[in-house]
């Protein structure tokens, strides 16, 4: 027959063991999480839009009017030094100004969100906060890829042309939606200092407009009066302009001035765009973490 022994007693000064840890989540698991939430944050936003089309309104109906307004009308007054005519010129540049401007959906969907009390909502759930920023900003992205588009399918209509090809076009469009990405950071900004969405249209368009006219989107810099010509040079988005001529194979005017954004578009649109995210992306985050804390 088994005997039973009676379990051995601890000591009282024995020290207790500390509780079982619970298995941390990897690095790998907590990535599939914030992508998954990107994905949804994303999708909402678009579906957003589904039920609101007037909100692509900068992206689908501004990109036409703009085109036909600048090729047809002040187009006929242009003269590019160099040779080439206007339509070709203006391609890069209308694509250019369209992503800027429409970058400012993003200041507005972000303070429509913190005046209606959504980011209350999303501090609920059990979410990373920098994946309420990537969902407004990757879902803007997808519509600045259709405005970009847009544009590109009026030039071709009305008789622009790409000497570089497919690829070229694709190489521009590239250099251009960083840029637009980088922007959507910046007005994400904008959207939580100011929380509301009048007051964020009303800065965005103080700042985005006169950014994206004070450039060579339209006029080469040469003519331009001394200040506002090294203004123009030196403002990143003239070099995002020249990066999609330069692309694109179209005329590109600022090729013959010796000023180094003008001789590099390509790397000074780049690295703009770079800076503006090491600047932005910190510091929106810290502003959202501001407008969800108590």
């Amino acid at each position: 027959m088994s005997t039973l022994t009676a379990p051995t007693a601890r000591p009282a000064d024995a020290p207790v063991p500390p509780p079982a840890a619970e298995p941390s989540r990897s690095l790998v698991g907590r990535a599939r999480e914030w992508v998954a939430d990107v994905g949804v944050l994303t999708f909402r936003n678009l579906v957003h839009v589904r039920r609101e089309p007037a909100q692509l309104s900068d992206a689908t109906i501004q990109p036409v009017l703009f085109t036909l307004l600048f090729v047809y009308i002040f187009g006929s007054a242009m003269h590019i030094a160099g040779g080439g005519s206007y339509k070709m010129f203006a391609i890069g540049g209308l694509v250019t100004m369209n992503l800027t401007t429409a970058s400012m959906g993003t200041a507005v969907g972000m303070s429509s969100d913190v005046a209606t009390g959504m980011m209350n909502r999303f501090r609920t759930l059990p979410m990373s906060r920098s994946a309420i920023l990537a969902g407004r900003t990757i879902s803007d992205l997808l519509a600045a890829a259709l405005c970009g588009t847009i544009v590109l399918l009026t030039g071709l209509a009305i008789g622009w042309r790409p000497d570089h090809g497919l690829v070229g076009v694709v190489e521009g469009m590239a250099v251009a939606l960083l840029f637009a990405y980088a922007l959507s950071w910046f007005t994400a900004c904008l959207g939580l200092l100011v929380g509301d969405p009048e007051s964020a249209q009303g800065v965005g368009l103080v700042i985005l407009f006169p950014l994206a006219f004070l450039s060579t989107c339209f006029v080469p810099a040469a003519g331009l009066p001394t200040v506002p010509r090294i203004i123009a040079e030196w403002n990143p988005v003239s070099a995002v302009a020249g990066s999609c001529r330069e692309l694109f194979g179209n005329p590109n005017p600022a090729a013959l001035s010796d000023v180094w954004p003008a001789q590099h578009p390509v790397l000074m649109a780049v690295l703009s765009s770079l800076a503006i995210l090491a600047i932005c992306v910190p510091l929106a985050s810290r502003l959202l973490r501001k407008a969800t804390t108590d």
